[in-house]
């Protein structure tokens, strides 16, 4: 893809107006959600695409589209939308951190707040199969208790996922993840 694609910032969301344009974004790696089109069964639909702020700033660090804002078609550069994402998510830049590590290494990753979760993660994307993945992040300093523990157990045994912690570390630029296996004794 030589020409970035453009992308309009609209309040708290980026909207992929050119149909044929979102279409291929979503082709590329399950990005963002054709308007309407809750679990889309094809890669080409003819309605724009939304990308939330994590994925768009990923998109547009990576250099694949270029966004504006307003009637005059202003450019909106990354410390902006890094600035607006960090008033949206609690925590941002560790969950940042985590997705784009996790999309580096070629997940896609999507929301995870019907898991209760920070992110659900496939290997080969959403329709292809169901998120064998359900991710939290964690700062290392955090505290996970027992409970918490228990509860994500049971909610990922339950809808067959495996549950992780990420925990990034932002000044070495590094993410470990901790996977949770369950077995009956």
């Amino acid at each position: 893809m030589a020409k970035k694609i453009p992308v309009e910032f609209i309040e708290n969301f980026l909207v992929v107006w050119d149909l044929a344009a979102g279409s291929e974004l979503y082709k590329m790696g399950f990005y963002g959600k054709p308007l309407g089109i809750p679990k889309p069964k094809v890669p080409e639909f003819n309605v724009p695409l939304i990308l939330d702020l994590m994925e768009g700033l990923y998109l547009a660090e990576k250099g694949i589209i270029t966004v504006y804002e307003g009637a005059d078609k202003r450019k909106v550069n990354l410390k902006k939308l890094r600035q607006k994402a960090r008033t949206l998510y609690e925590e941002f830049d560790e969950k940042y951190a985590v997705y784009r590590d996790l999309r580096e290494k070629g997940m896609v990753v999507t929301p995870g707040i019907k898991f209760g979760c920070d992110f659900a993660v496939y290997k080969y994307g959403p329709g292809l199969e169901h998120a064998p993945f359900m991710v939290s992040v964690k700062k290392a300093a955090s505290e996970l208790t027992a409970t918490e523990i228990v509860k994500a157990g049971r909610l990922a045994t339950t809808v067959r996922k495996r549950f992780i912690v990420a925990v990034p570390d932002l000044e070495v630029g590094k993410v470990r993840y901790l996977i949770f296996k369950w077995f009956k004794a």
